[in-house]
């Protein structure tokens, strides 16, 4: 039976990565990348900045990106719309567990 090998990356919430590294890490291209931080699913640390740099939560959100765009075949804006829904879903579903949290035991 033979092994695979996979690269493990470990981060933290105070890792930040590059443009290309972000790229080289998620599967996607640096124009890929770029457009998506033009539309707001990933956001830069600093937008104004020469060279872009990413909190690396984005990294989750690209990999997720890669996955979607090679599964479905999406193009750049599917791939954006499908990405910001996704968001939108999860954002919602954070609301109604904090609600649900404050609901009397006896309502539940």
């Amino acid at each position: 039976m033979p092994v695979e090998l996979a690269e493990v990356l470990w981060l933290d919430q105070s890792q930040q990565l590059s443009l290309s590294e972000l790229a080289d890490f998620s599967g996607l291209s640096v124009a890929e990348l770029q457009s998506l931080a033009d539309f707001g699913v990933i956001k830069p640390v600093d937008e104004t900045a020469t060279e872009w740099v990413f909190p690396a939560s984005c990294l989750v959100t690209a990999r997720a990106a890669c996955r979607l765009r090679s599964a479905f075949e999406l193009d750049g804006q599917a791939l954006t719309l499908t990405l910001t829904l996704l968001q939108r879903i999860e954002g919602l579903e954070a609301q109604l567990c904090e609600l649900h949290a404050q609901l009397p035991l006896r309502i539940r």
